[in-house]
């Protein structure tokens, strides 16, 4: 994926990266997702759709003994009026330009941590909402900066204080209609057969998913216990402490399900590569047929439950161990990923405060 800045004409646009006109670079992102996306069309003739919820932190800039720092430039509560108000020139500025874009906001708001606020975006088919997740965070980070402030979606800023993920719901669909949901309260879960087996592949490769939807190590201190970020292997209906979570929004026939939550995805990720990883994951659970496990509605219990990798490392171990991915990934891309994961884990080892200089970069 390529972002491309035009000034002159104020214009931003994405392009493919080709070694030829019509024949993808091996290592392009965007074909990744286009491939992958292209499996599950052909073999089960579905699309999946994907809709984003972005977190990030507003900071401003301050001298303290000579030295340059960023803070959040607010320290209000969650869902608070005198935060939205603060913020409000940037935000209505964010959600015109978005707007202008093509791009639906659904919904913006202040969110629990210092400086925090959240960015709804309308689901869309999932190749279009990697596209507007990427022009989405470009929008918020420019329009900060053009009123002296600069946005973040690092997935921890600050160590004691909540972090940020960019969760995503996902659906599946075939002629426009939603067949995740289930057609009838026959169902037990309100999700279809297709629905399950496509959730139980995700499920069972989200130790290795992890390396590409979490994929700092700064991304492990937001994913932990009691947190809402989901620590552990299991699945839940409206649990805020799964990783996925099954969701009934307003307007649901009551009884059905029509789309799950991943929390574990967070705004230093590659939205073509994650959304690639997560869709070959529920291809796998589709052709295997794979079953769904009973719920968890409760607080996880630690010692039932398996604990989610708890650094970039373990993840990258499981994704080692797991071999799914090669169909949908060219060997050099996959080689490149995990050698990327290795060289943040090594910097990260290296240079303790590392993290605070992700701000920049994310």
């Amino acid at each position: 994926m390529e972002v491309i800045l035009r000034n002159k004409q104020d214009e931003m646009v994405l392009a493919d990266m080709c070694v030829k006109p019509g024949e993808a670079w091996e290592y392009c992102p965007r074909d990744a997702l286009r491939r992958a996306s292209k499996i599950l069309k052909d073999e089960f003739d579905l699309e999946m759709n994907a809709g984003f919820e972005n977190e990030f932190i507003l900071l401003k800039s301050i001298t303290r003994e000579g030295k340059e720092e960023w803070i959040p430039f607010d320290s209000s509560p969650y869902c608070s009026s005198s935060a939205f108000d603060a913020a409000s020139p940037i935000l209505h500025e964010v959600a015109a330009s978005l707007h202008s874009l093509g791009i639906s906001v659904e919904q913006l708001h202040a969110e629990a941590g210092k400086g925090q606020f959240e960015l709804v975006l309308k689901y869309t088919v999932c190749t279009k909402a990697a596209d507007n997740l990427t022009f989405t965070r470009e929008v918020v980070r420019a329009i900060a900066r053009k009123h002296g402030l600069l946005a973040t979606f690092i997935p921890k800023y600050a160590l004691d204080d909540l972090g940020s993920g960019s969760h995503v719901h996902l659906s599946l669909s075939r002629n426009g209609q939603n067949v995740y949901m289930a057609s009838d309260r026959s169902s037990k879960h309100g999700i279809s057969t297709l629905g399950k087996e496509f959730m139980a592949g995700i499920l069972h490769h989200l130790p290795s998913i992890l390396a590409f939807i979490a994929p700092l190590p700064n991304s492990y201190d937001r994913l932990q216990p009691n947190t809402w970020s989901g620590a552990y292997l299991f699945w839940g209906n409206e649990n805020k402490e799964a990783p996925l979570r099954a969701t009934s929004p307003p307007g649901t026939p009551d009884g059905l399900v029509s789309n799950f939550e991943m929390k574990s995805f967070d705004g230093s990720a590659n939205p073509y590569l994650g959304l690639a990883a997560i869709l070959a994951a529920g291809i796998d659970g589709l052709r295997r047929k794979l079953s769904l496990p009973e719920p968890v509605d409760t607080n996880p219990n630690p010692e039932t439950l398996q604990r989610l990798p708890a650094s970039l490392s373990e993840s990258l171990d499981a994704l080692n161990k797991d071999d799914f991915l090669k169909e949908f990934m060219s060997d050099k891309l996959l080689t490149t990923i995990k050698a990327i994961r290795k060289a943040e884990i090594d910097h990260y080892t290296k240079h303790k405060d590392a993290y605070k200089q992700l701000i920049h970069r994310y």
